[in-house]
């Protein structure tokens, strides 16, 4: 099924976000959290894109895994910065093939050493060439703090909007921790006649090493009372987890209050932390 159809309902969704493995060695693994996570029944689910491609092989395999035994909708991202064409097309057809019909077109982050190919140079050329490539349904993402190469909100609104003029369906945000942003975010791409869904992307933080990660790739704004939250439990893991989650659960409730229908969690391959948060919604989100 194609997940704007599933947005187009209008009806409150969740969905998860799981991360390929980086060697064959933790494949098994990795495969066995995202079916867990599956057996939870997601609106759909979607599988993260190596730097350079370097998990392809994995992220296919996974997509197809939680369409034919997990019986959940896959989205599998794909990234084009580290990519040639001939690499995306190669990655289409193995989509194809798999009966794989959502794409998450990204740019996709510059790699460590700095090498990128030069067939594409921003997620709206992806989007366009996925979309000729075949009857996928695309994403794309979208930044409510803006985007840490943009220099400003404006400019970065305008890029969203040449991805949605370049034939994206939906866009997925990237995490925020005050949903304050998210309301803001959305009023000022509605005034510029961005209509597409927007799936709020929701991250249950459950250590403390996990949000120095956030800072260094995103610089995520963290609110005051996220950090009194990090402070009172930051050292004590099992409390920081429950409190992580609750923080979480409180924002989605929040969302869904005020019409953000479409919540995608991510979810760190952690099937317990997904199957918590879904047991705190499970009169929210049926």
């Amino acid at each position: 099924m194609k997940i704007k159809e599933i947005l187009g309902r209008g009806e409150p969704t969740i969905s998860f976000e799981v991360f390929p493995p980086k060697t064959a060695d933790n494949y098994e693994s990795v495969k066995k959290a995202a079916l867990e996570i599956a057996q939870l029944k997601p609106a759909f689910m979607s599988v993260t894109y190596g730097a350079g491609g370097g998990t392809s092989r994995y992220t296919v395999d996974i997509a197809a895994a939680l369409k034919e035994q997990g019986g959940v909708t896959p989205l599998a991202h794909l990234t084009c910065v580290s990519s040639t064409k001939e690499k995306v097309h190669q990655v289409l057809g193995e989509l194809k093939e798999r009966g794989i019909e959502n794409v998450l077109a990204l740019r996709g982050d510059i790699p460590a050493d700095g090498h990128v190919e030069k067939d594409y140079h921003y997620a709206s050329e992806l989007i366009r060439e996925v979309k000729a490539e075949g009857d996928f349904c695309v994403g794309a993402a979208c930044y409510p703090e803006g985007h840490v190469e943009s220099e400003n909100k404006t400019d970065d609104i305008l890029h969203l909007k040449e991805k949605v003029e370049a034939g994206c369906d939906f866009v997925t945000t990237q995490m925020f921790f005050d949903n304050n942003i998210l309301y803001n975010f959305l009023y000022r791409v509605r005034e510029q006649g961005i209509m597409v869904p927007v799936v709020a992307g929701i991250m249950p933080v459950t250590s403390k090493s996990q949000i120095k990660r956030i800072g260094l790739m995103s610089g995520t704004e963290l609110p005051v009372r996220f950090r009194a939250l990090l402070d009172r439990f930051g050292d004590d893991p099992a409390a920081m987890k429950q409190a992580g989650i609750a923080y979480a659960t409180e924002q989605i409730i929040d969302l869904i209050a005020n019409g953000v229908n479409a919540i995608h969690v991510y979810t760190m391959n952690k099937p317990d932390v997904a199957a918590k948060l879904r047991e705190n919604l499970s009169e929210i989100i049926r």
